[in-house]
């Protein structure tokens, strides 16, 4: 068989290389083998936002729309092993973190980020699964709370998450602010404070930091399919930040992907199902052919 060389690509050398911020995101979190939520999520966001994901996974979920019926922890010299040599060789431009389940966990994740060298973090500080199955045992919130919540540059917490975070009430979008104060004062660089658990014919998520915030507002969207919203919104906002974006337009283009992945969720499973990921690539697609 003849061996066809194309002789007008150009050489590897002769490639364009990156400069500045190159969007290169570092995941730790654990794998969802129902692919809605977990560093599958988080590889796709990343990916449909241009941005480069490397992983340093911490457990593996056993798991689709209906629930979690198991979970193995990854061990924690293994899962350092994997953040450092993504580190040392790839780098990070920013460093997203989802489901950690122990304290031994949260301290290797906080000598990463430390590792990482000053680069923004994003901490999802995920607490139950969408099915209600819980995912950090409450002897590990101390660590979250002294460990992580300090070394943010961005932490996402749902509702739930913020009044376990901070012993607040969160039950109105004015209890979200003030749990988000309290979270600032714990030494977040900013929060995002997020409102699907408040009730409302609106969702309204506030983005916070030192002296001002930003408001999301939309209506709330009719559907079970919500499995991963908050990994998603995570990983969107750390591309964002490793691509160089200011603070608030990471979140605001995050917040305007989740929101369209949503509302193009497949509908797939019986329980709470997975969002539409891929929604920019079946777009660009249609747009292509209608221009043809």
């Amino acid at each position: 068989m003849k061996r066809i060389i194309d002789m007008d690509s150009p050489k590897l050398e002769s490639r364009p290389r990156f400069s500045g911020p190159r969007g290169r995101v570092l995941v730790i979190a654990g794998s969802d083998s129902g692919g809605g939520a977990g560093i599958q999520a988080d590889i796709k966001t990343v990916t449909m936002l241009g941005g480069y994901a490397a992983t340093a996974v911490t457990a593996i979920t056993v798991q689709n729309t209906l629930g979690v019926t198991g979970v193995t922890p990854i061990p924690v010299d293994v899962i350092e092993a994997q953040g450092r040599v993504v580190l040392d060789d790839i780098g990070a431009d920013a460093i997203k973190t989802g489901m950690l389940g122990d304290v031994e966990t949260v301290e290797t994740v906080a000598r990463l980020i430390d590792h990482a060298g000053g680069v923004p973090s994003v901490i999802d500080p995920v607490m139950i699964a969408k099915g209600g199955a819980a995912l950090l045992p409450p002897r590990a919130l101390s660590a979250i709370t002294s460990l992580l919540v300090p070394r943010s540059a961005l932490l996402t917490p749902n509702a739930p998450e913020a009044a376990t975070l901070t012993g607040l009430v969160t039950e109105t979008t004015d209890d979200l602010r003030r749990a988000g104060e309290a979270l600032l004062a714990m030494g977040a660089k900013a929060v995002m404070m997020k409102g699907g658990h408040v009730a409302g014919e609106h969702v309204v998520d506030v983005l916070m930091w030192p002296g001002g915030e930003a408001v999301f507002e939309g209506a709330r969207i009719d559907t079970r399919h919500t499995h991963g919203t908050g990994c998603t919104l995570a990983s969107a906002c750390a591309t964002g930040l490793a691509q160089g974006l200011p603070l608030r337009d990471a979140v605001a283009r995050a917040w305007a992907y989740v929101r369209e992945a949503l509302l193009r969720a497949p509908g797939f499973g019986a329980g709470h199902g997975p969002l539409d990921h891929g929604w920019p690539v079946r777009k660009a697609a249609r747009a292509l052919v209608e221009d043809k």
